[in-house]
């Protein structure tokens, strides 16, 4: 007999801003405990750049009235806004039985498979992680692990204004070009989008797939 799939909840939180969401990440890992089911939180931001652990200050260039936020996910800087979907990955990867190569490794491959299903090929570039189109970033990953248990996530670009990334060094990378799924011809609605993600990742990870998320 196969093992029971782990435990998921997934909680669709709509646009929101960035600060309370990351606050209630940080709570839920330090309060967590081994029976704890793992959470996909999905959202989409107000208008905010995110600095990672690693990030340098010089990667911001003009960020005028949009605000830069210190967190402590890995990574460089990077934009998050209206139109892209965040997909906060609340994991216990002891459970699951991963490190965190591996945990990045399943998250690329959600999102390969998700465009996959909207005929838009994408792969990864190695020493740089996230997923690319012809070159250009579609998404991008930043995860901290505390306790065996990750939080923070992914920012996969659906359909939205690109603009803000010209304002960065996107993830540390001068002159990289980044695209959004509705550019390359998939689906502009984030709902189908979170969807098709949320059944991908339950596949990566040995949950239950879901047969809907909660956007309204």
């Amino acid at each position: 007999m196969s093992a029971p799939a782990p435990p998921l909840s997934i909680d669709w939180l709509g646009r929101s801003a960035y600060t309370p969401v990351w606050e209630a990440m940080q709570a839920y890992t330090a309060e967590r405990g081994p029976d704890s089911a793992d959470q996909l939180w999905l959202t989409e931001h107000e208008a905010v750049y995110t600095l990672g652990q690693a990030g340098r200050w010089e990667h911001v260039l003009a960020p005028g009235d949009i605000p830069v936020i210190p967190v402590d996910r890995g990574g460089q800087v990077t934009y998050h806004g209206p139109g892209q979907l965040m997909a906060y990955t609340l994991y216990d990867l002891r459970r699951l039985g991963i490190g965190v190569r591996e945990l990045v490794n399943r998250i690329e491959q959600a999102v390969i498979d998700s465009l996959r299903e909207w005929a838009i090929e994408a792969e990864r570039s190695p020493g740089a992680p996230g997923v690319y189109v012809n070159g250009a970033k579609i998404a991008a990953l930043g995860l901290r692990v505390r306790r065996g248990c990750s939080f923070h996530g992914l920012a996969f670009n659906v359909c939205m204004d690109l603009e803000p990334y010209a304002r960065i060094n996107p993830c540390g990378y001068q002159g990289l070009r980044v695209t959004d799924v509705h550019g390359e011809g998939g689906p502009a609605d984030l709902g189908v989008v979170a969807l098709e993600l949320a059944r991908q990742l339950a596949r990566q990870f040995g949950h239950a797939v879901p047969i809907s998320v909660p956007v309204p």
